[in-house]
């Protein structure tokens, strides 16, 4: 098995490597050729159980997703992701729930339930991808990456409670929203835990490959520990998640640019493999369906379908109308009470407003992912189906996930250039945060060099005062070169004159200063995270490069790395 796995594993990124480098949806490739290789009679046949799959598979895509999330961001959007991450996963459940029952009794309500809750959450991953390379504005984006967190937490406890049902757990309507509680209650609280101890590790730990191999691993022990204590492992993951990201500007920039090609890689590597279980899995699970049942599971597997790519633009456009109008109430209220927040803003900020082009694209980016593959593989183990009920709920959920991948997958991009909503809006709003950036930078610059300016010449004298100068007008351009500042110490007859570690401090002080300004315009709301995350990467590159002359000068008594 061991042997199987690795060469799944190292076939499917060969085959996504060679999709992502056409251009073309890897999970979609991954799947068909997996799909064509198990028709050969050397093909291996995987048989993985639920509970390991789900707790190898879901902790580090999550944690990965919820890393990229602008905290911001998603703060702002939160009543629309809330409305779809909850809301529209629970009407999903019940609307394919109620269905499904009603083509095939045989299922159970429970287990009917249980089918719908697996195909309600839809993966962000590859919409965002989309919206990404065809510059869908970020409005639009932190909606859909925002309720990818949120309906994962949402389907994953509502399976659980099903699957605990299923498999003889007598729950009342009322136990069973007690539990839906508690869940998110625990997993939220254990999630923040993590955090915390995770972002004071990065904080006083320099050793960025340290810090990067235990950020693997406490993902799962997060997950881990809350689905044993009753909690939403997912939920745990997603906290956790979004703390760090949100503090991660705060650690070194070791930690930072270490730490995204690892995610990256962790993802690309588990999504992967996923698809390729699915291909590999499907001719076994045809093979295991009744001819007596296959008229009505594809009626069945029609209708799932259709009510999955129905429900939600019939969900999201009267949703996003009530959202507007209880904002525009609560501001009213506000207003007239003349309460605000600590800050002095208003106490109700109103949500990002979506037009209706905006919200046609909300609604068709409704592919399903990983984790419907996931929890339908599961569900046999969890909720202790019988051999038919879990071949239906399979065969359905494999299904779907692949239609809407190719159905809504393919011809989202479509529908975006269609409907004209990827128009650079965001340029012109970034372009004058850069400049509010500038503007504050140079003011914080100008106090700072004041500061370091009157060390120098204490320490240096008049040739430290004159080296200084020098510096602090190179470093528009970035910072001086190794042998300008060779040069400019030659003219310095002071036995004191400032040496090259003195300069590499001086550097990485300015530096400090400036990513202090992007994390104040941050918190202040004037700068949006993600353009901050961008500065910040090429403040990192600059840090990088610093450090790198230093050690191919030790000579010049170059300051160590982070």
């Amino acid at each position: 098995m061991d042997g199987e796995i690795f060469l799944v594993l190292v076939c499917a990124l060969a085959v996504a490597a060679f999709a992502r480098w056409r251009g073309w949806p890897a999970p979609l490739l991954v799947t068909g050729v997996a799909l064509a290789a198990s028709l050969l009679p050397f093909a291996p046949t995987l048989d993985l159980d639920g509970h390991i799959l789900l707790g190898i598979v879901l902790p580090p895509l999550l944690y990965s997703a919820a890393l990229d999330v602008s905290f911001v961001n998603f703060k702002r959007s939160l009543p629309q992701i809330r409305r779809l991450g909850i809301g529209l996963v629970l009407v999903t459940t019940v609307v394919v729930g109620l269905l499904a029952w009603w083509i095939m009794p045989s299922l159970t309500l429970p287990g009917a339930l249980l089918l719908g809750a697996i195909v309600a959450p839809p993966d962000a991953v590859s919409a965002a991808a989309i919206g990404r390379r065809l510059g869908l504005p970020r409005r639009i984006m932190t909606v859909l990456s925002g309720e990818s967190l949120v309906n994962d937490a949402t389907s994953l406890t509502l399976f659980r409670v099903l699957a605990a049902i299923l498999a003889g757990a007598t729950l009342t309507v009322w136990g069973g929203i007690w539990q839906f509680v508690l869940a998110v209650v625990l997993g939220a609280g254990i999630g923040l835990v993590f955090g915390i101890a995770m972002h004071q590790l990065r904080m006083r730990v320099d050793d960025s490959v340290l810090v990067g191999t235990f950020s693997l691993l406490v993902p799962f022990g997060a997950y881990a520990i809350a689905e044993h204590v009753g909690g939403s492992g997912v939920l745990s993951v997603v906290a956790m998640g979004l703390f760090v990201g949100y503090h991660s500007p705060k650690t070194s920039y070791a930690t930072r640019q270490q730490e995204r090609p690892l995610w990256l890689s962790a993802d690309l590597l588990l999504e992967s493999f996923v698809f390729a279980y699915i291909g590999l899995h499907s001719p076994a699970l045809v093979a295991g369906l009744e001819t007596d049942d296959v008229p009505t599971l594809l009626v069945l597997t029609g209708a799932v379908l259709l009510a999955v790519l129905l429900v939600r633009p019939a969900f999201v456009y009267p949703a996003y109308a009530w959202g507007q109008m209880w904002a525009r109430l609560r501001q009213r209220r506000g207003a007239a009470s003349g309460r605000s927040a600590p800050s002095g803003r208003p106490r109700y900020e109103p949500e990002p407003v979506l037009s209706w082009k905006d919200n046609a694209v909300v609604s068709w980016a409704g592919m399903r992912g990983v984790v419907t593959l996931a929890t339908a593989i599961a569900a046999a183990d969890l909720a202790g189906l019988d051999e038919r009920s879990e071949t239906v709920i399979l065969f359905v959920a494999f299904s779907v996930t692949i239609a809407t991948l190719l159905l809504q997958g393919l011809t989202l991009p479509l529908l975006i250039r269609a409907l004209g909503v990827a128009d650079g809006s965001d340029e012109a709003e970034e372009e004058r945060a850069r400049e509010a950036v500038r503007v504050a930078s140079a003011k914080a610059g100008a106090e700072f060099l004041a500061a370091q300016r009157i060390e120098w010449e204490a320490k240096h004298g008049a040739a430290g005062t004159k080296v200084f100068d020098d510096i602090a007008e190179r470093f528009s351009r970035v910072w001086a070169d190794t042998d300008d500042l060779r040069e400019t110490k030659k003219e310095a007859s002071d036995a004191a004159a400032p040496s090259f570690a003195d300069y590499v401090a001086l550097s990485k002080g300015w530096l400090a200063m400036r990513r202090e300004v992007l994390i104040r315009e941050r918190d202040a709301g004037t700068l949006d995270e993600e353009v901050m995350r961008d500065l910040l990467t090429a403040l990192d590159a600059e840090e990088l490069a610093l450090d790198t002359r230093s050690a191919v000068h030790p000579e010049e008594g170059g300051a160590s790395r982070d």
